[in-house]
């Protein structure tokens, strides 16, 4: 004997459909009336909670690098890109720490290849209307050394923060001659 005919479980099926749909929609509107309530029931703007750890992801591409025997540019016979992901610490909105690190991919006629990752500790000094001043060591699993100040500018959009930046790589280390570097960068706050 047959319980039930397909008519009536496609009748339940709807019926658990729809009762998960009105029961969400009953949360969102609970939820959207108390968020409502709390921001208009605020006299003051809250200021911001510090300590403040933000996240972010970009991309890294080196444009020129000069060193006492030659200027070397990225695009001419190889192209070099890293993908610096990081945390940063704000400690106020003037001060924090961060950390971040940089895979580096470089790509020529005979193939690509990850050939550096860099380590890239840093202080950073917020100085005020989005730009922030970052001053980094650099650490690199090519043996080389040194230190990056970074010039950042963050934009804040309805879909989210994004920035663009200037890293000064200054590298030494390895048998090399000491190389300083322009880069530019881009990428979102997570």
């Amino acid at each position: 004997m047959l319980l039930f005919t397909e008519k009536s479980s496609l009748s339940i099926f709807y019926f658990y459909l729809n009762k998960a749909i009105f029961t969400r929609l009953i949360f969102l509107l609970t939820g959207l009336f108390f968020t409502c309530s709390s921001v208009w029931a605020q006299s003051e703007p809250v200021a911001a909670a510090y300590p403040k750890v933000m996240m972010y992801m970009g991309v890294l591409h080196p444009l020129v690098t000069f060193s006492d025997q030659e200027t070397v540019t990225n695009f001419d016979t190889y192209y070099a890109v890293g993908f610096p992901t990081g945390v940063n610490l704000w400690k106020s909105s003037k001060i924090g720490f961060s950390i971040e690190v940089v895979p580096l991919i470089r790509a020529d006629k005979e193939g690509s290849k990850m050939n550096n990752l860099l380590f890239h500790p840093g202080v950073l000094v917020g100085l005020g209307k989005g730009f922030t001043f970052a001053g980094r060591a650099a650490f690199e699993t090519s043996g080389r050394y040194g230190f990056t100040p970074v010039l950042n500018k963050v934009f804040k959009t309805r879909s989210g923060s994004y920035f663009v930046a200037m890293p000064l790589p200054v590298r030494f280390g390895n048998n090399h001659s000491a190389t300083f570097t322009i880069g530019l960068q881009f990428g979102v706050v997570i």
